[in-house]
């Protein structure tokens, strides 16, 4: 793939949880065109071994190990594969995530006459907590965890670093997503508190927090089964300055920046806002 610039991360191995997904993938691949050898964890093992392929093929190195990012034993049997095929993680990018139609409310307000009307209505007080629970577990937990795991060999490496992936959901909570925005804000929390801890390590911590892409988990609140683009897509262009959603390579600079030492060796605790201006505009 083509970034829009290069660092040096010649034999550094970057770990990317999610990377079998279609940001996660965008993520492996930009690393290993860096230099980097990346072990690529998926809950499942065909898309981390799809990616794989695709890095090596494109002349990078690359391996697809299956995890569950919620699973301690799971991450050490991979961490174990990883050291022993690659070596020790110096680069952690907590890409695994994502929300969940339990914790998704039908409504954007709640309006006693809607629910009058319409029984089936999923409001607020018909949220599944287990829902709920879940895309927090998937969120934070699977930011946790893989840290907790992966970072032990990280301390007092040069240039070790951890990238976590926010949204902007943590700097204003959207209407119908209670728990991926409040997960998403515990993601940049944490970003901030492990930035901290490992301060005196080596180790920086940081976040991306992406804007508004059209991905798999989204789609269906943003386009209707004809294709064409529901009210909300209107509400969240019209709340972009710049007008569109964004591409998964826009995201890869951001990246790069908190991947490079050279660039980023002074930059912890941080979470990039990269969202077209979304967080910059009240609607007035």
């Amino acid at each position: 793939m083509a970034v829009p610039f290069k660092v040096d991360l010649t034999n550094k191995v970057a770990v990317v949880t999610g990377g079998g997904g279609v940001l996660g993938s965008y993520f492996a691949k930009a690393l290993a065109e860096c230099g980097a050898k990346v072990a690529i964890v998926d809950l499942n093992q065909e898309p981390a071994d799809k990616a794989a392929e695709e890095i090596k093929a494109a002349g990078g190195t690359a391996i697809g190990v299956a995890a569950n990012v919620l699973d301690r034993e799971a991450l050490e049997k991979a961490k174990e594969i990883i050291d022993r095929e690659l070596g020790t993680c110096d680069i952690l990018l907590n890409g695994a995530g994502g929300n969940n139609p339990r914790g998704t409310t039908d409504d954007e307000f709640y309006d006693v006459e809607a629910v009058k009307n319409n029984p089936e209505l999923k409001t607020f007080f018909e949220l599944d907590p287990k829902g709920v629970g879940f895309v927090f577990d998937l969120n934070f937990l699977g930011t946790l965890l893989p840290s907790q795991v992966f970072a032990k060999d990280m301390i007092g490496k040069k240039g070790a670093n951890i990238i976590n992936v926010s949204s902007m959901n943590a700097y204003t909570p959207l209407t119908k997503i209670p728990a991926y925005s409040g997960a998403k804000a515990a993601i940049s929390n944490f970003t901030q508190w492990l930035a901290t801890y490992f301060a005196k390590t080596g180790i920086r911590v940081n976040a991306i927090a992406p804007g508004f892409l059209v991905t798999k988990q989204n789609e269906k609140l943003l386009f209707n089964e004809d294709g064409s683009p529901t009210a909300r897509t209107g509400k969240i262009l019209g709340s972009t300055p710049m007008g569109r959603f964004g591409e998964a390579e826009e995201l890869i600079g951001g990246l790069l920046f908190f991947a490079s030492e050279e660039a980023a060796s002074f930059v912890t605790g941080v979470v990039l806002p990269i969202d077209g201006g979304f967080s910059s505009y009240t609607g007035v």
